[in-house]
């Protein structure tokens, strides 16, 4: 009996372990190796939802396998570095899922010294969690879900929904584009098997 009670006690350790702080099973280093498969009905969350879910599967790509040399790789002495990129990828990412959590982005706030293997994992993890939100939401929820920043002094600003799609989310978009010419210049190319239109790694055997 009491090697029975062991041994479920184990899978229950074994099972909280593998949640994610939300509760999810769901492991966010592996969760956007491929995109996930589209809900069966259009509506306007669910669309939002595959946006979001489009940019986690190209971020995923683009910032594997990256190197210390690949992370200080920058274009120009004007430009930023591929870490900076990412850095300011995971900023925009943790501005959208605070809109769908209703809270605002405070820029007062300072933010903990991350790894970059810790950066790629917290932006994930953002983008995953949005996208579940939204795949869940209302067009009513649609609606309440602001983008307020507050800056260092307190001001306060806020933008609709709609600015989300043409803000931060277009721009997460764009500077994963970045991340990849940066790669390629840097000699550490783009999985060429990445099929972003399937979304699905090609099988080339």
């Amino acid at each position: 009996m009491n090697k029975i009670l062991i041994f479920f006690t184990c899978l229950l350790i074994s099972a909280s372990c593998g949640q994610s702080q939300n509760g999810s099973n769901i492991d966010d280093t592996t969760y956007y190796y491929q995109i996930p498969e589209y809900p069966e009905s259009f509506t306007a969350g669910a669309v939002a939802a595959r946006v979001v879910d489009g940019l986690g599967f190209r971020y995923y790509h683009a910032t594997a396998d990256l190197t210390e040399e690949n992370l200080s790789f920058r274009p120009s002495e004007e430009a930023r570095t591929m870490e900076e990129t990412i850095d300011h990828i995971l900023g925009l990412t943790r501005t959208t899922l605070n809109s769908v959590l209703r809270q605002p982005t405070d820029f007062s706030i300072e933010q903990p010294e991350l790894t970059f293997q810790e950066k790629r994992l917290k932006t994930l993890e953002n983008i995953r969690r949005t996208s579940e939100i939204l795949k869940n939401s209302s067009d009513e929820d649609l609606n309440s879900y602001m983008v307020i920043f507050v800056s260092r002094n307190g001001n306060r600003t806020e933008y609709p929904f709609w600015n989300q799609l043409n803000g931060p989310i277009a721009d997460a978009l764009w500077h994963v584009g970045q991340v990849v010419t940066f790669r390629r210049s840097a000699g550490n190319p783009f999985n060429s098997n990445v099929s972003v239109l399937r979304g699905r790694i090609r099988d080339n055997s």
